[in-house]
């Protein structure tokens, strides 16, 4: 089984990094049904036709192939591998050998990897994911989920505390600001930003996490419809061309609350092939 749980790691890796969902095509189509702006329009039809390029040829959708995160999610009394982990590293550094990931692993002691002065790692494996997310679910059996996330939405990612005054749309208001000043300097729009709220910067995160992986385009909430809505009256537009589709859609999670008058909402605009994200599921049954 370990090595069944390497090779499909692997494969999700590259499926992440080369696919659109099927949510993420058809919001792509739509946005190129409602744009009037020309210049706009042909950028969103360029896009869709680099997934179908990628896709086809298994190549990164992105020169950005992103840094791997994982989020595994354990059924109840679902008896796993000891190796799991190990397992999930290896195959994640093999999906991005074979890919191939862009190497941009920095090489060096604590401050030479700051100040990226001994250089880079010229294999993609080496780009190593952060800690495993792991989490229950109501499902049995073992969910691994992979996400490739780009540099220019970290860079344009905020975490930040937020006084609800005891109304949800103060935070909301102050998130629409912050995407509003941030999604202009994205680049890569259209854009689809996703919002963790939870009681820590850490819970807030990982909500931000779980709000890409299980977001669907095609299942909007009020709320997730209200962000898209407002963006898309900003005009920025495909590649900040202008244009009525800024955003394809939100990914909203809000998680426990704490009495308290401070929400923590961390931010982060996806950009434009983004979610990269493939799914595992595996039964008790396949696990044994």
């Amino acid at each position: 089984m370990s090595t069944k749980i390497r090779d499909l790691v692997e494969d999700a890796v590259i499926e992440a990094s080369t696919t659109f969902r099927d949510d993420q095509i058809q919001a792509y189509q739509r946005a190129i049904q409602n744009e009037e702006n020309d210049n706009a329009r042909w950028v969103l039809e360029l896009l869709l036709e680099n997934e179908k390029i990628a896709s086809s040829n298994k190549v990164p959708l992105c020169d950005d192939t992103g840094i791997p995160h994982v989020l595994v999610e354990l059924g109840h009394n679902t008896q796993f591998d000891p190796d799991l982990f190990h397992q999930i590293n290896e195959g994640v550094a093999l999906g991005l050998k074979k890919l191939p990931g862009r190497p941009m692993a920095v090489f060096g002691n604590d401050i030479e990897r700051i100040e990226q002065s001994q250089g880079l790692y010229n294999d993609p494996g080496k780009v190593i994911p952060p800690s495993v997310l792991v989490d229950t679910t109501d499902s049995k059996g073992l969910k691994i989920h992979v996400l490739m996330l780009g540099g220019g939405p970290e860079i344009r990612s905020h975490t930040y505390r937020v006084f609800h005054q005891r109304d949800h749309g103060n935070l909301f208001k102050e998130a629409l600001t912050w995407m509003r000043s941030e999604i202009p300097k994205l680049g890569c729009t259209p854009c689809i930003p996703a919002l963790g709220i939870g009681r820590t910067h850490y819970e807030a995160s990982t909500l931000m996490l779980k709000a890409m992986t299980y977001g669907n385009l095609n299942h909007q909430s009020p709320i997730e419809k209200k962000i898209t809505d407002s963006l898309n009256q900003t005009n920025i537009g495909a590649l900040g061309l202008g244009g009525s589709v800024t955003a394809l859609g939100a990914m909203v999670k809000v998680g426990p609350q704490r009495a308290s008058g401070v929400r923590i909402v961390c931010m982060r605009p996806c950009c434009c092939v983004e979610p990269r994200k493939s799914s595992i599921y595996l039964s008790q049954d396949a696990l044994e």
